[in-house]
């Protein structure tokens, strides 16, 4: 078996880069927004005309009139909410409203705490990648080796309690900086796991990770396993050692195992999805607000395999967003078959705009397409052949659905 192993990060910092790459090409802008104030609220001329702020006016003054000036504590103290944070809880509702998980707005505190973690990278964590699916909190994958992944977390748990504080509301960003904390030290999460009657508690012990690119080795009847755990900048390169120890064997048998690799770079996928495709075939469509925007993306045609390739790629629901694109471009070219389960479903662009000079808004600019104009974001990709891989499977070290792979190669 041949290991590839990127160096040691910290788990936050990595789950603040996956979820950077998760969410799938995030950019910066410069807009700032003209005018400061409720005044400028007010009288924006922006504003559609068709749009009653009627209502929201009556509520706000109900609110500075009647309601009561702050959440009592302990029934003596309490904390008074400014109108600035009123404003910002405003912003918040109306990204609510639109029903996008990727789309958030990072407050004075939150913006400030995005910017730390990136550049310093400095805590430790559990080594779990998470999103939210249907507005729950849900672990996309548990990264292999970790933490997490030992204790038995598994792709699509949904994560009801940090601590035994509730997750309802909370965005990826609120949950990694909860996950997060000293190397050596516990956090308690608690999971809500499907066909699991009782909810789930794991007390985890944060530590650093040493996060592994890819590893590849030779199964029965010559079928070659690569499994790739990241689209990393550095994926590229070995997927092509890879393909290189393939060729030399005179295997025509391929396994990509995609399960619980959530992503990375777009350029990565389009790279590596090459090696499979001829020249000017569609791997990817990016579709923006105006139809007439869309981008395509072709392969590069190094297509080194040749039409004797016989290929399965796994997946399942920790497969996300440059998985699901190389994934998706590969079976409805029919060069591959894929087998497992649903995957995640992201496949969006976000851009991060500043919207004050302490706050910024992080929403969603385009929306990637399969070749056949099939949406990423709205179901996720489906396998061909549909194999479970259950808990009790994972316990007892059976993995039914690379077995499924095997015998389909064989047979």
């Amino acid at each position: 078996m041949k290991k590839y192993i990127s160096v040691f990060f910290s788990v936050v910092f990595l789950l603040i880069i996956i979820s950077i790459s998760f969410y799938s090409g995030l950019t910066y802008g410069s807009q700032v927004l003209p005018e400061k104030g409720l005044n400028s609220f007010r009288q924006n001329s922006s504003i559609p005309e068709d749009i009653d702020l009627e209502p929201f006016w009556k509520v706000w003054n109900l609110i500075e009139n009647r309601y009561v000036n702050g959440n009592f504590i302990d029934d003596q103290e309490f904390i008074s909410i400014t109108n600035e944070e009123k404003v910002w809880g405003m912003i918040q509702g109306l990204l609510y409203s639109l029903n996008d998980p990727y789309t958030i707005f990072l407050p004075p505190e939150e913006k400030k705490q995005f910017e730390e973690d990136v550049i310093s990278g400095s805590f430790g964590g559990v080594g779990i990648e998470i999103g939210i699916r249907d507005r729950q909190l849900t672990v996309i994958s548990p990264l292999v080796g970790s933490p997490a992944h030992q204790a038995g977390i598994m792709a699509g748990d949904k994560i009801m309690a940090v601590n035994d504080e509730s997750t309802y509301g909370w965005t990826s960003d609120q949950a990694v900086r909860k996950i997060r904390g000293e190397v050596g030290t516990i956090v308690k999460l608690t999971i809500l796991r499907e066909n699991e009657e009782e909810r789930l508690v794991f007390d985890i012990k944060r530590d650093t990770i040493n996060i592994p690119v890819m590893d590849t080795k030779f199964l029965e009847d010559d079928i070659y396993l690569i499994s790739l755990y990241n689209f990393s900048a550095q994926s590229p390169s070995y997927f092509r050692q890879a393909a290189r120890e393939f060729l030399k064997s005179g295997s025509n048998k391929m396994i990509i195992d995609l399960r619980g690799n959530a992503g990375g770079f777009l350029e990565a996928s389009i790279d590596i999805s090459s090696l499979f495709l001829p020249a000017g075939r569609t791997i990817l469509r990016e579709v923006k607000r105006d139809p007439g925007q869309e981008k395509i993306y072709h392969s590069y045609g190094y297509n080194v395999f040749g039409s004797d390739l016989k290929l399965v790629i796994l997946i399942n629901g920790g497969s996300a967003s440059a998985s699901e694109i190389m994934a998706g471009a590969l079976a409805e070219h029919q060069i591959a078959t894929l087998i497992g389960e649903q995957t995640f479903g992201k496949g969006s662009v976000q851009e991060l705009v500043s919207i004050t000079d302490d706050t910024s808004l992080k929403f969603t600019i385009a929306r990637w397409l399969t070749p056949n104009g099939h949406s990423i974001s709205k179901e996720g990709l489906k396998p061909h052949i549909e194999v479970e891989m259950t808990h009790e499977h994972w316990e007892k070290g059976q993995d039914p659905q690379l077995e499924a792979a095997i015998e389909y190669l064989k047979n």
